[in-house]
């Protein structure tokens, strides 16, 4: 599909029994990460009857761009391309691993969408100082304020997800280290405030949860399980 002048590879994994009401959209972390990393959870939330889409943001994967010149702020508007083309209306369950777990906030704060969620899971959720989020990655000043110590503290991400009310599950590895304890922390405290929250560590992970539930049926079957509890 064509959206923010790119063209987003997209995957739609439909139920192949009775569907449950709503659909997951599943959102990939940075680097090097693409649709792939979700496409075993997005099969595993359809094995249980939920409508699932997965997509590359643009840079990743066989979308086009250039992953220099992406920034929060794209991310945002191409996942907000996506479920308008494929999620135009019904309940929502939205997953962000790393980066994503940033974007999955900026969703929750658009008022049209974020009444429509019921679900959240976060996976080693990041988050990123207000003032970076229409930077290129590119741009010296983005690396600068990430490594500035507590400049992730103005992030938004936190009023959302305190004002989130839905089910929410915050997924995280036994030993993460590319997200500070204090933002996970954070993170954790602002999903206590509202939402009917699960809080799952999975034993022997690290960061790359994608990859981890690619390869780990048994925790992939966990998560699936928990988002999908009261949605």
């Amino acid at each position: 599909m064509d959206a923010d002048g790119e063209r987003l590879a997209c995957t739609v994994v439909e139920p192949a029994g009775p569907a449950r009401p709503g659909t997951a959209l599943l959102l990939h972390g940075a680097g090097d990460a693409d649709r792939g990393r979700c496409l075993p959870l997005a099969r595993e939330l359809a094995a249980a009857g939920c409508r699932a889409v997965v997509f590359d943001f643009a840079g990743h994967g066989a979308s086009t761009g250039e992953l220099g010149r992406l920034s929060l702020a794209r991310r945002s508007r191409q996942a907000r391309a996506v479920l308008d083309r494929y999620v135009p209306d019904g309940p929502l369950l939205l997953v962000g691993f790393s980066m994503s777990g940033q974007t999955v906030a900026d969703l929750l704060g658009e008022p049209d969408i974020g009444g429509r969620v019921r679900a959240v899971a976060l996976g080693a959720p990041a988050a990123y100082a207000r003032e970076v989020r229409e930077l290129p990655f590119a741009e010296p000043e983005f690396t600068a304020t990430l490594r500035t110590p507590g400049s992730w503290r103005s992030s938004t991400a936190f009023d959302a997800f305190a004002a989130f009310d839905g089910r929410a599950v915050l997924v995280l590895p036994e030993t993460d280290a590319v997200i500070p304890a204090e933002v996970t922390d954070t993170v954790d405290a602002a999903l206590r405030t509202r939402a009917a929250y699960t809080r799952l560590v999975l034993p022997g992970a690290d960061h790359q949860l994608g990859h981890w539930l690619a390869t780990h049926p048994d925790h992939r079957t966990l998560v699936a399980a928990a988002l999908l509890a009261e949605a």
